[in-house]
């Protein structure tokens, strides 16, 4: 039941593959098999039985993974955090995740990293290319507003914020004194963030406001963009409190009244769990968690 028999167990499991094991572990294929066939001798049961695309878990497998949870992962980062602090951690760290988010929160907490040596490489991506980057191995760290759904990541919540509707104070007034506040903010341009208006469609069906046939007059996953057109006085969106609050205290953009209230995004930092082993991955993944969920 050697650390490394069960880091394999748990890269197969996790990939249903063990020449994607192999890959990702930077092991030889029959060195995998070796792994697993003796953790199956020291348990006395098969852990995979072979499939077309792959193999697939047995029960004693299943139980196995469920008895190991997370402990793996964490003794794996606490020794990769361990050996950072008295290692050379410089070289390249790539990150993907969403460009306002990355820009307004996440770029000022990486100076400590920066100061340290590393050099930070920012991608552009929205929640099914960030998971792409890095089960492709492509980047090292995500961030993205959409929970993790594929069991090969793990994630922790670090930033939570208020979405809220904002226009420029001569749109809102308009809406804000029109007689049915529903069908006057339906008449106005609306710009949003994909076509399937993900950020908006919660805010109006809180609000007991139709979506049916509302065609965005603008789409664009940089929300930075529409804060502009925003500002111009034309239309309105629902967008993340940070990217709009200094508008808002300025005066170019104001809050749109919500007849019931508005919702939160949260914002989650996302990593491939073998990429910790890694010193200089696991020493940026705590960097950056401890300042963003003080925020």
């Amino acid at each position: 039941m050697s650390l490394p028999r069960m880091r394999t167990f748990m890269e197969v499991f996790r990939q249903r593959s063990i020449s994607g094991a192999a890959r990702s572990l930077n092991l030889t294929q029959p060195a995998v098999s070796q792994h697993i066939a003796g953790l199956e001798v020291a348990i006395g049961r098969p852990l995979f039985e072979r499939s077309p695309t792959g193999v697939e878990p047995t029960s004693a497998a299943v139980e196995l993974a469920m008895d190991i949870g997370d402990k793996l992962d964490a003794v794996e980062a606490a020794l990769a955090s361990a050996r950072a602090r008295s290692m050379d951690i410089s070289g390249v760290l790539q990150i993907v995740g969403h460009a306002d988010f990355m820009a307004e929160i996440l770029s000022e907490r990486l100076l400590p990293l920066l100061e340290d040596g590393v050099k930070v490489r920012m991608h552009t991506g929205n929640g099914n290319m960030v998971s792409s980057m890095l089960l492709e191995g492509h980047c090292d760290l995500g961030i993205s507003a959409h929970p993790v759904i594929d069991s090969r990541l793990k994630s922790e919540r670090i930033y939570t914020s208020r979405v809220l509707p904002v226009a420029s104070p001569q749109v809102a007034a308009r809406l804000t004194s029109a007689s049915d506040f529903a069908t006057a903010i339906r008449a106005e341009p609306l710009l949003a963030y994909n076509l399937e208006l993900s950020l908006v469609d919660s805010w109006l069906q809180k609000n007991h406001i139709s979506i049916e046939g509302l065609v965005p007059a603008m789409v664009g996953q940089d929300l930075r963009a529409q804060r502009k057109l925003l500002s111009q006085g034309f239309g309105w969106s629902v967008m993340p409190e940070f990217l709009c609050q200094e508008q808002i205290l300025s005066g170019q953009l104001m809050e749109i009244p919500s007849p019931v209230g508005t919702r939160d995004i949260q914002y989650f930092l996302i990593w491939l769990p073998s990429a910790l082993r890694q010193v200089r991955v696991a020493h940026a993944r705590q960097a950056l968690l401890t300042p963003l969920r003080e925020s």
